[in-house]
């Protein structure tokens, strides 16, 4: 189990050497998470009817919600997971072709995702029925109930953790990346869930880092009384942990390209160790 930490760690750090190396990646989840909030934004309205009007009928939980309610539920699950799935395979087709030698843009990546439009639409189908049906099942369920839908949340996103890299490269509709993704799982499970929590955890405690230093600014601001200081220290509070989270989901990208890469087809990465890859996968014929 410490090897696989070490690997992973070793691994990540070569993710954010590519990263450096290629700043433009991080274009890619921030215009995921300017999207997402447009999206969020165009369902409030009707999202605030429907609530307005199940209050007033008399609804008092989320298992009396009418059916518009779960059809709206679905409908910005969908167009979510796509918005986020484009960027996502947009992201790791960029890197792919950075991880390749060959010369990787914004534009290219955004390419690569228009390109792949029928099979990111069919995965957004996919993960939004998934989505809705364990939001229903965690209203119904008790506590138990509700740990183990967790669980199966959690394996989901697990096993369909290389789909993005997948649908980058390879002709292949939604159902077959998702079966493809849990087959590589197999090869990389450790360095997978290893790698992605090593990611989490440190970016975790570099965001409570952040929101220490960040109250810490906004106490000293407000302290002084003077509203274009307290404005500014908002401001750069705001950047700053927008940047943390712009820097973790690249990372996560470069991260599943680089182990797509081997997982599939045991190519080394520029900046990936050989010997680290062979001891975190075992690789089928």
């Amino acid at each position: 189990m410490a090897g696989k930490f070490t690997r992973s760690w070793s691994l990540m750090k070569a993710s954010a050497a590519v990263l450096r190396s290629d700043k433009s990646l991080l274009l890619f989840p921030l215009l995921s998470g300017i999207c997402t909030v447009l999206v969020a934004a165009s369902f409030l309205v009707p999202a605030s009817f429907i609530v307005v009007g199940h209050v007033q009928a008399g609804g008092e939980s989320a298992r009396e919600l009418p059916l518009a309610a779960w059809l709206l539920m679905f409908a910005f699950y969908l167009v979510q997971y796509f918005v986020i799935v484009f960027f996502q395979v947009a992201l790791t087709g960029a890197a792919l072709m950075h991880l390749r030698g060959e010369q990787a843009s914004v534009g290219a990546g955004l390419a690569v995702a228009r390109s792949k439009l029928g099979a990111i639409f069919g995965y957004a189908l996919i993960a939004a029925t998934v989505g809705l049906l364990l939001r229903m099942l965690q209203e119904r369920l008790g506590l138990i109930g509700r740990l183990v839908v967790g669980f199966v949340g959690l394996a989901w996103t697990v096993a369909t953790f290389l789909v993005a890299p997948i649908l980058a490269s390879q002709e292949v509709g939604p159902v077959d990346a998702v079966k493809r993704s849990a087959e590589l799982l197999k090869r990389s499970w450790g360095e997978n869930l290893i790698g992605n929590a090593g990611i989490g955890v440190v970016f975790s405690l570099l965001m409570v880092l952040a929101m220490l230093l960040a109250a810490a600014l906004l106490v000293g601001a407000a302290a002084l009384k003077s509203v274009a200081v307290l404005v500014a220290a908002v401001v750069v509070v705001v950047l700053g942990l927008a940047l943390l989270a712009l820097i973790q989901a690249s990372l996560q990208g470069i991260y599943s390209a680089a182990l797509y890469r081997y997982a599939d087809a045991g190519e080394t990465s520029p900046g990936f160790d050989q010997a680290l890859l062979q001891q975190a996968f075992s690789r089928k014929s």
